[in-house]
């Protein structure tokens, strides 16, 4: 679990419920030496909301409750993920899952 963040201003970020941390939290492309690859942080917030929308199929509705947060929230962190995977996979970056604001297992 990691801790409560300002974004700025403003109230702190609510931690999302996500079923568990990955075993894998790196990829990168084939043939590109590590010290010579670019990287996007993909939060792992992000990735469950990825995993439950489009790997599960749930409904946004659905998914947003399961992480226990608003559909505007899931929509956010979806959009997020996704830019940052589409961006990773068009440019040839690594993509590190990691930090973000979530408790886990509290479905």
């Amino acid at each position: 679990m990691q801790n409560r963040k300002r974004c700025g201003r403003g109230r702190p970020r609510c931690l999302r419920n996500v079923s568990q941390v990955p075993d894998v939290d790196y990829f990168k492309p084939r043939g590109i030496p590590l010290t010579d690859l670019e990287a996007v942080t993909l939060s792992v917030e992000e990735l469950e909301a990825i995993r439950l929308v489009d790997f599960s199929g749930l409904e946004h509705e659905e998914a947003a409750q399961k992480m226990n947060v608003s559909r505007k929230t899931l929509w956010r962190d979806l959009k997020s993920g996704r830019k940052k995977v589409a961006d990773a996979l068009i440019n040839g970056k690594a993509i590190e899952i990691k930090g973000g604001d979530f408790v886990v297992g509290k479905d």
